[in-house]
């Protein structure tokens, strides 16, 4: 039976997550008294519930106990007693204010490494928009939170409200309204390797740099025609990588057909990074429900581990990767 539960906990070594989640979160002795905390393995467990199965986040806690699967993946299979939706924001709050989330994927980054994951195969770099609340603003405001200023006669419950982060951009004739994670993924494996959030109005080739990873033992890169820069792709090639952007017609004149061959070669590679991107949208990674930067890229940063670890799984129970 397809378990992704039983899966995960086969393949996956949550208290090595969880360690280096309490080290930074420094949740070790705690002072006599009071209800013990929850602990982070199970925590972990829970916000990766959450992900794969797109749990709403103010109601966590009642599909983990209808579930006895659930129960049993968290560890809590003879407790009558589960994680509620104030319980899991903490942990999320937490993970963004610490950033916690960098030592996570860090040990994460540790375990694909032990399974076998050498970057290799070359990198694949591409970008999505998700949608965020749209706010309401008048023009005045707008300008001044483009200046990153945020309007003196706001109050402080309506600036709780208020995504000062997101913002407006069009792709393909379309408005969208939020933010922007821009991934690179090992072509070998699928894995994402390195990943960055920002506005959706950062154009898809101002991160491009950042997403390389040197470590990767291939020189190939591969992109779509919005990362093409003449002086950058000229500088990486200098240096011995191999730059393979998708190309289009300019001025109305179509690609020769030795060009076109090029774009379907590129296109075949470019289809890992696709794939990734479709695995966050699945676990609803196209609209998030939070306010601001910090909080977008701690939600895409769950996401982004929760494909991560489930794509190692995959792959060690297919014996693609030494378990």
């Amino acid at each position: 039976m397809n378990d992704p539960m039983a899966l995960l906990s086969r393949h996956i070594d949550f208290t090595g997550i969880a360690r280096a989640v309490d080290a930074k979160l420094g949740l070790g002795a705690k002072a006599k008294g009071g209800r013990p905390a929850w602990p982070a393995e199970g925590m972990m467990r829970v916000l990766l519930l959450q992900q794969l199965y797109k749990f709403f986040r103010r109601c966590a806690g009642g599909p983990v106990a209808d579930r006895r699967s659930f129960m049993r993946f968290i560890g809590l299979e003879n407790s009558g007693k589960v994680p509620d939706a104030k319980t899991t924001w903490v942990w999320r709050e937490r993970l963004k204010e610490r950033a916690a989330m960098g030592d996570s994927s860090a040990a994460i980054g540790g375990q694909l490494a032990r399974a076998g994951d050498i970057a290799g195969g070359g990198q694949v770099i591409d970008a999505s928009i998700v949608s965020a609340p749209i706010q309401r603003d008048t023009r005045e405001e707008n300008e001044r939170l483009k200046q990153g200023e945020v309007p003196q006669d706001w109050s402080d419950a309506r600036r709780t409200q208020k995504d000062v982060d997101a913002r407006w951009t069009s792709r393909h004739g379309k408005s969208f309204y939020g933010d922007k994670p821009h991934a690179n993924t090992n072509r070998r494996w699928g894995l994402v390797r390195v990943h960055e959030v920002s506005g959706a109005n950062v154009h898809d080739s101002q991160h491009f740099e950042d997403l390389i990873e040197e470590a990767n033992t291939a020189r190939g890169i591969r992109a779509d025609s919005a990362h093409a820069h003449k002086e950058r792709d000229a500088r990486l090639k200098a240096a011995g990588d191999r730059v393979d952007i998708h190309q289009q017609g300019v001025g109305g004149k179509s690609l020769s057909e030795a060009r076109q061959r090029r774009n379907h070669r590129i296109a075949k590679d470019r289809a890992f990074v696709e794939h990734a991107l479709a695995r966050l949208a699945q676990q609803g990674g196209k609209c998030l429900r939070t306010m601001g930067l910090a909080r977008a890229k701690g939600a895409i940063g769950l996401k982004v581990a929760s494909h991560n670890l489930m794509r190692l799984a995959r792959l060690q129970e297919a014996g693609a990767m030494p378990a």
